[in-house]
């Protein structure tokens, strides 16, 4: 389960730390709750890492309530919060602040948090048409294979749940998701593909994706998603936000045409 409890004193560098000022590492929090871990990341950057670094709805809960505290509580000083599966960038202004007087302000707002035991359910649905097929995923039938099941087992348990979006990176509008069901688990391709197609529907590990664009990628491919997933010109740029949720739904070659699609 992952807590806000107080943070615990800010490991730096002995050049920023005030005369006298202890220069501790985290201690484990004594209640044996997972506490965060608030670090040092660049010059105006810190990370904030929940107790746990997994990938579950708890710790993704943590991380948007993180963000929705900060934001507000901070306005200006904040340039741009990065949430990930497990932890938060802090980009600060460093017109406004530094690392020691930004810190008491970042504790201050996190105290106010409560414990997050599941994930926040703010977000969205977000429905995704899949042509799943040989043509459109590459690897629809190693997977099937590889994990002793049929291509429509493989399209009915990969459809049959709906997503967490937990981070966006990588590309712009590359939304990671999960959890993958454990029977559809895959390593990495041992040797990544040099240009993967856009909206190719894909899985690694214990995640999904869809790729927004023509890309290098070792992620196995299952078929393709007619929707554009980063669009700068469009507010918002893209269809899924970091705490959304989304579903794939399985459409005909002749239903990916007509919703914009192209091989």
């Amino acid at each position: 389960m992952s807590v806000i409890p107080p943070l615990p004193p800010l490991l730096l560098p002995a050049e920023l730390l005030p005369a006298g000022a202890d220069n501790a590492v985290f201690r484990p929090d004594p209640t044996g709750l997972q506490p965060l871990e608030l670090k040092l990341a660049a010059e105006n950057a810190f990370i904030l890492y929940t107790g746990s670094q997994q990938i579950h709805p708890c710790n993704a809960a943590t991380v948007q309530q993180c963000c929705a505290l900060l934001q507000p509580l901070l306005g200006l000083d904040i340039v741009e919060l990065l949430p990930s599966y497990a932890s938060v960038l802090i980009l600060f202004n460093p017109l406004r602040h530094s690392h020691l007087s930004l810190l008491p302000l970042l504790q201050q707002a996190l105290l106010q948090s409560s414990p997050a035991t599941q994930a926040l359910s703010s977000g969205k649905l977000v429905e995704l048409p899949v042509w799943y097929s040989e043509q459109s995923g590459a690897d629809l039938l190693s997977v099937a294979k590889a994990k002793n099941l049929t291509p429509d087992e493989v399209i009915r348990l990969h459809s049959n749940q709906s997503y967490q979006v937990y981070a966006i990176g990588f590309a712009p509008g590359f939304a990671y998701l999960g959890e993958l069901p454990a029977e559809l688990a895959m390593p990495r391709l041992s040797s990544p593909r040099a240009k993967v197609p856009a909206g190719a529907v894909a899985i690694a590990d214990r995640q999904t994706a869809v790729y927004p664009a023509a890309s290098p990628g070792g992620w196995h491919l299952l078929g393709l998603c007619p929707i554009r997933m980063f669009n700068p010109r469009q507010e918002p740029a893209m269809p899924v936000a970091v705490g959304d949720q989304v579903r794939f739904v399985p459409v005909s070659e002749r239903e990916f045409q007509l919703l914009g699609g192209a091989l």
